[in-house]
């Protein structure tokens, strides 16, 4: 028998899952997302997140409570009497008494290998800390941050050509097959759950503006995760010529010089071991582009140097 499910996410990251507990038949009683924020070209129309716009297609009831600790939100959720909610980057805390409301649970689709990553941003600091792979965890829910019981998982490999948005967009689409078998199987009572281990524990902060200044004295391989674990957005980024530039793609080369000195032609730096060279760039105010492109309206040669 299908579930009763409410399910609770944000990002464009949580439809995947929403969509495919919709394909495998569990019928979706609710839609908890945020609310939408002011956007567009002017920044005056309010936007509603990705899931509400996938939600709303469904023909699924959308909610957007700003907390979840008054008494009106817990009576609203209990109200849906679901067997269990299905949570995926929603980014409202749960307090114990909505934990507790579904008869079977809430499940958190997680993307890391938990309790490595545990918080905001693990998709970026895997990569940033040049982790050899991520994936994927379903975790029954408890009031700590990303501490529940796991009860299954996916791993991939992360490649050194793997932006945060490669990385995110794959996982995406594994978390939301994963937490459909996982919802069969505690559809069946079949679920088994393991407490994390309290050994590798580390936590994923969120992404500060500040990181994203490229250091050029750091070896080339710490250089390329770096820009490759905050593309696209928030974009690391060094200054050419007095303008700032993001660097959203790049890969290792051979060559050395002083850390942010342009070797050659083709935009290979040297850093404070090896060098890369950038393959995608934007600069302020403009569009992403090719470092081909780009190179034909800027020349870039050496000793021109970024810092």
């Amino acid at each position: 028998m299908p579930l009763r499910l409410i399910f609770m996410g944000t990002p464009d990251f949580s439809v995947p899952t929403l969509l495919e507990l919709v394909a495998h038949g569990h019928e979706i009683v609710a839609v908890y997302t945020r609310a939408p924020k002011p956007g567009g070209r002017r920044g005056l129309q309010m936007q509603p997140t990705p899931v509400e716009e996938a939600a709303r297609k469904l023909g699924v009831p959308v909610l957007t409570p700003k907390t979840l600790k008054t008494e009106e939100a817990l009576e609203e959720f209990r109200g849906f009497d679901a067997d269990a909610a299905v949570v995926v980057a929603y980014g409202i805390i749960l307090p114990q008494a909505i934990l507790d409301a579904p008869k079977l649970g809430c499940y958190n689709l997680h993307a890391s290998l938990l309790p490595r990553w545990r918080g905001a941003a693990p998709i970026n600091r895997a990569i940033m800390a040049g982790d050899a792979e991520s994936g994927v965890m379903v975790m029954k829910m408890d009031v700590g941050l990303d501490t529940g019981d796991v009860a299954m998982a996916e791993r991939l490999a992360i490649s050194d050509n793997m932006t945060a948005l490669d990385l995110h967009d794959r996982l995406s689409r594994l978390g939301a097959d994963l937490m459909v078998r996982a919802m069969a199987a505690l559809d069946r009572g079949g679920l088994q759950l393991k407490k994390q281990s309290e050994d590798g524990v580390t936590y994923a902060a969120k992404i500060d503006k500040a990181e994203a200044r490229i250091d050029w004295s750091k070896p080339a391989h710490a250089v390329l995760r770096h820009i490759h674990g905050l593309s696209p957005f928030p974009g690391a980024w060094a200054e050419l010529e007095n303008a700032r530039v993001k660097i959203l793609r790049c890969e290792l080369a051979k060559g050395s010089g002083d850390p942010g000195t342009v070797l050659d032609d083709q935009l290979t730096i040297a850093c404070g071991e090896g060098a890369i060279r950038v393959l995608e760039l934007q600069r302020e105010g403009k569009a992403r582009m090719q470092a081909t492109d780009f190179l034909r309206g800027v020349p870039v040669k050496p000793p021109m140097r970024l810092s």
